[in-house]
C-alpha cells in the first residue's frame, strides 16, 4: 500500500511542467525509478530460490528472471505451487543454463539484462554429495559464482549513468547479492557465535566452495567496483524441501518407522547443534537488504550479513518435535501414530567433514533495522502439517 502511494505521489509530480534542467532531469529519473525492478534469480527452481520468488510475487512489483539447470533438486513445481502463481506469473521468465559454463551472448540475449538486482542462490549444498564429488561443488560453488559475476560487470548489471572513473563508488547501480552459508566458518564451540568478518574455517568440500565464492565476491566488489553484499545463513526449513534434507527426511522415517541417525558427539551422549530458520524469513531479509544494506567495500568491516535463526536446537529434541507434530497430525486425522526410533551415531566417523554445531552471531542485521520474527515452533508443525498433507514432496 505504502508503495502504491509513493507511486502515486510520483505520478502526480511528473505531470507537473519542469521549470527547469534541474527538475527536469528529477522528473526524468523519478519515472525511471518508478519502473519495476527486473530481478536476475538462479536457482529459482531450488527450495530456498521459490521462496524468495514467492516473497518477490507478494511484496513488490518486480519482474523476474530466473536462471536454473534443473538438476538434482531443482524442480519447476515449486514455482507453479506458489499459491499466487496463477496470478502473478507473467511477471516470471525461465531461462536454462549451466553456470558450470560461461554466459555466453546467446545466453545472455535470453536473459535480457541489464538487471537492477541478481540475486545468487544456484549451488550445490549437500554435504554428503559434495564428499562423494567435490570436484562439482568447486565447479557450482566456485566456477559458477565467478561466471555469474562476469556476466554482471561485462552487462548484466545495470551501469550508473555518468558515474565516475576514478571515485572508488561502485559504477553500478543496483545490487549483487552472494548467498552464502554459516558451514564457511566451520564448527562453532559452546558459547560461541561467528560474527561476519570472522575466519573462514569450512571442514568439507561443500563450505569450502562457498567460501571460494565469498572470496570471489569480495574481490569482484573490490577490483570492479561492484555493488555485492553477502549474506550467511544457518539451517533453513520450510514447504517443498528436497528430502535428503533433515526435517523432511525425519517425517518420513518417522511415517516409515525407520531409525533415525542422530549425529553426536564421538561418545554418542550429545546430539549435534543448529539454528533453524524459515525460507521466508530468509526471502524477506534478503528483499529488505536488496533496498536496505551496505555495500562491500573492501574494508572487511561492511558488506556481509548474519541471517539467523530465532534458537539453537539439538538434533534429537528437533526429531522429538518433528515426530511430535506428526503425530499430532495423524491422530488428528484417525491414523494410527508412530514412535520415534532413533540411534545416537559418532558424526565423524558417520559423516566425515561435518560439524558438531553451527553458529552464527545476528546482532549486525538486527541493528541495521531488520529483525528476524520469532515464530520456530509454529513455523515447524505448519512445515510438518503442509508436508504430510503433500506427500509428492517427500
Amino acid at each position: 500500500m505504502m508503495l502504491m502511494k509513493k507511486r502515486a505521489a510520483a505520478n502526480t509530480r511528473d505531470r507537473k511542467p519542469a521549470k527547469s534542467a534541474g527538475k527536469l532531469f528529477r522528473a526524468v529519473r523519478s519515472r525511471h525509478e518508478m519502473a519495476p525492478k527486473k530481478v536476475l534469480v538462479t536457482g529459482a527452481a531450488g527450495f530456498v530460490g521459490h521462496h524468495l520468488v514467492e516473497q518477490i510475487l507478494k511484496t513488490t512489483d518486480w519482474h523476474v528472471t530466473t536462471l536454473d539447470r534443473l538438476d538434482t533438486s531443482g524442480n519447476l513445481n515449486r514455482l507453479v505451487g506458489i499459491n499466487v502463481w496463477d496470478i502473478e506469473k507473467h511477471r516470471v521468465r525461465f531461462v536454462y543454463h549451466d553456470l558450470r559454463a560461461e554466459i555466453n551472448d546467446s545466453v545472455a540475449r535470453h536473459l535480457g539484462g541489464p538487471f537492477d538486482y541478481i540475486i545468487h542462490l544456484a549451488a550445490g549444498s549437500h554435504v554428503d554429495r559434495s564428499i562423494e564429488d567435490p570436484l562439482l561443488f568447486f565447479m557450482d560453488n566456485g566456477i559458477g559464482t565467478v561466471h555469474l559475476l562476469n556476466y554482471a560487470r561485462r552487462g548484466g548489471l545495470r551501469l550508473k549513468k555518468n558515474a565516475d572513473p576514478q571515485a572508488r563508488t561502485p559504477v553500478f547501480e543496483g545490487k549483487f547479492q552472494y548467498f552464502s552459508t554459516d558451514e564457511v566458518f566451520g564448527p562453532a564451540p559452546e558459547g560461541v557465535a561467528f560474527k561476519e568478518w570472522d575466519r573462514n574455517n569450512p571442514n568439507n568440500p561443500y563450505a569450502a566452495a562457498k567460501a571460494a565464492g565469498e572470496m570471489a565476491a569480495i574481490s569482484f566488489a573490490a577490483t570492479y567496483r561492484m555493488p555485492i553484499f553477502i549474506t550467511n545463513c544457518m539451517n533453513i526449513f520450510g514447504e517443498r524441501q528436497h528430502p535428503e534434507k533433515f526435517i523432511p527426511l525425519l517425517i518420513k522415517k518417522v511415517l516409515a518407522g525407520d531409525t533415525v541417525h542422530i549425529h553426536a558427539n564421538r561418545n554418542k551422549t550429545q546430539a549435534g547443534k543448529r539454528s533453524y530458520i524459515h525460507a521466508r524469513n530468509i526471502s524477506a531479509a534478503s528483499i529488505w537488504l536488496l533496498q536496505n544494506g551496505r555495500l562491500l567495500d573492501g574494508s572487511a568491516m561492511q558488506g556481509k550479513y548474519n541471517i539467523v535463526g530465532e534458537r539453537e536446537v539439538d538434533n534429537l529434541t528437533l526429531a522429538k518435535l518433528v515426530a511430535q507434530y506428526v503425530n499430532e497430525y495423524l491422530a488428528a486425522k484417525g491414523k494410527k501414530t508412530r514412535p520415534l526410533k532413533h540411534e545416537m551415531v559418532a558424526f565423524h566417523a558417520s559423516r566425515p567433514g561435518h560439524d558438531m554445531r553451527y553458529a552464527l552471531d545476528g546482532s549486525y542485521l538486527a541493528s541495521e533495522g531488520f529483525n528476524v520474527p520469532v515464530a520456530f515452533d509454529e513455523s515447524l508443525r505448519k512445515v510438518v502439517r503442509w508436508t504430510m498433507d503433500h506427500p509428492e514432496w517427500l
